[in-house]
């Protein structure tokens, strides 16, 4: 029997502990000030930028989803696990929560003001990340802006390390190889906030927070000077 491919298996073990999951982090943005400050400003920065839509992907139970919501945001969730997606939508039912994924997404190009990625690419294999990334791009609109979290490699010239996650494979990366692979597609880094782990942390990895936007329109061209008379 072939062995599942990534995305199969993350859905499955993500599906495997959804209800559990849940109970852990239902409230753990009470715990985190640092990350929701970091999420308030990604939403006053979609906000003063044509407050478009926001999806965020790898959403889970839709816990931080329902915090953009609060924040002002037109938010929706996407998940690859079914079992999530059911959750997220008894814990929100006034919020819109679609399986998919982030590679794939059922969304037509340019119309998302922005992209909540938080946590989610670690899963997705070194190769497949560049394909994820451009998708990203192509349903963010001009100007649309881009949160990603994930976890750095301790050695800047290592772009990526797997590491043991606790339900499935993942991988953290290099920032400065990151921010280049968002540049490769359009997106261009706007900030990233680093932070220690602390001493009770499970894993002493750095957390980044990158914050990149698409390139805005073009500003329209000045009307033509009428020629002067000879």
């Amino acid at each position: 029997m072939a062995a599942p491919d990534a995305l199969t298996a993350t859905r499955d073990a993500y599906d495997a502990v959804a209800g559990t999951y849940a109970d852990m982090f239902r409230a753990s943005l009470r715990e985190q000030p640092l990350e929701r400050a970091l999420l308030a400003a990604f939403a006053e920065t979609v906000r003063a930028d044509g407050d478009g839509p926001v999806a965020d992907l790898g959403c889970g139970p839709g816990h931080v989803t329902a915090h953009l919501r609060d924040l002002g945001l037109r938010a929706s969730g996407v998940d690859a696990s079914p079992a999530m997606i059911e959750l997220a939508r008894r814990a929100h039912p006034d919020l819109r929560f679609d399986v998919g994924s982030m590679a794939a997404l059922d969304l037509p190009g340019g119309t998302l003001g922005g992209i909540l990625s938080r946590w989610s690419v670690i899963h997705t294999p070194p190769p497949e990340l560049p394909a994820v990334l451009a998708e990203f791009a192509r349903v963010l609109a001009p100007g649309g802006h881009l949160m990603l979290s994930f976890w750095a490699t301790e050695d800047p010239s290592v772009p990526t390390r797997a590491f043991d996650h606790a339900v499935a494979p993942a991988h953290r990366w290099c920032p400065d190889h990151l921010s280049a692979l968002l540049r490769a597609h359009g997106l261009t880094e706007r900030s990233r906030t680093i932070q220690e782990p602390l001493p009770t942390d499970r894993r002493q990895f750095r957390s980044v927070h990158l914050l990149a936007r698409k390139a805005p329109p073009a500003p329209p061209a000045p009307p033509a000077q009428p020629a002067p008379a000879a």
